[in-house]
């Protein structure tokens, strides 16, 4: 019998390079890599766009303890001015007066602020600003301009809408007094409370269950019908409102930050009143609003 040297069907070819060894296994399961496809370990999912550490249920409760709170403080507030402030005048016209619901929502708006923090805390390391995503920007002053821009765009997209002469919100605006407390409000806490609801507390939520798309939307939707019966849900001045949440909503899809929006918030409503003030000759002539 002939050896390989004689035969050269069984010689090695020439240059061949070494293989590289198989892996081993070290365990009762072969390596990954010699798995086939459908038995390889499935990867991890990727990290949800946002996910907060609270629950649409606690969203819900949000709601419940908010319209509690506000019921609450404009039947204590209004019965202590009726006692204090106006006794002779009938309790029924006194929770009518506008300056006594502003101050109602503020001490409403204070018990808010802290069932939101009790929500965030309740459990969790995360701090409050970080669990909401406040993340103040750098370029703050470019919000503050955004917010003046899209105060001028709404106001002449709503010289093309119908807009009704006399709005409930009016009523707020009776007199130099009541113009000042609701500026003052409307610029710093109204603001506040609105962006920590909404882009804070609802935007997440709604992202984490039904998509971006759906979160932004419906985040606007929302924004807008808690506005709509001071604009007695007329669709024009609504329509704006809604883009005016959707901008604000996307600033904080954009961005990331709660206080970003903030900023265009409080600038957008700073315009307005800017605006009211310059119309009505400092706040003395408020009847020209409805002119």
């Amino acid at each position: 019998m002939s050896s390989s040297l004689d035969n050269p069907q069984f010689d090695p070819p020439l240059n061949s390079e070494p293989q590289p060894p198989l892996p081993l296994a070290t365990g009762p399961f072969p390596p990954p890599e010699l798995l086939p496809p459908a038995l390889s370990p499935i990867p991890p999912a990727p990290e949800p766009i946002e996910n907060p550490v609270w629950s649409g249920w606690d969203v819900l409760a949000l709601i419940g303890v908010a319209f509690l709170s506000i019921v609450a403080a404009m039947i204590g507030v209004s019965a202590a001015a009726h006692r204090y402030l106006y006794p002779k005048v009938p309790w029924r016209v006194v929770v009518t007066y506008p300056a006594l619901s502003v101050v109602a929502q503020i001490v409403a708006y204070m018990i808010v602020l802290g069932f939101m923090y009790l929500v965030v805390k309740r459990g969790h390391a995360a701090s409050f600003g970080q669990a909401i995503r406040w993340n103040w920007p750098r370029n703050w002053t470019l919000y503050l301009f955004g917010g003046l821009a899209l105060a001028l765009a709404v106001q002449l997209l709503e010289r093309l809408l119908p807009v009704p002469k006399s709005l409930p919100i009016d009523e707020f605006f009776r007199t130099p007094r009541e113009a000042w407390l609701l500026s003052a409000f409307g610029i710093t806490l109204a603001p506040l409370l609105e962006e920590l609801f909404f882009r804070g507390f609802l935007y997440p939520v709604l992202v984490r269950r039904l998509g971006i798309v759906a979160g932004v939307l419906l985040t606007a939707a929302g924004f807008a019908l808690i506005h709509a019966q001071q604009l007695l849900y007329s669709w024009g001045p609504v329509l704006g409102i809604f883009l005016v949440g959707l901008a604000l909503t996307l600033v904080r899809a954009a961005k990331k930050s709660v206080a970003g929006s903030l900023l265009v918030h409080m600038a957008y409503n700073a315009a307005l009143f800017i605006f009211m003030f310059a119309a009505t000759d400092g706040f003395r002539h408020l009847e020209k609003l409805n002119q």
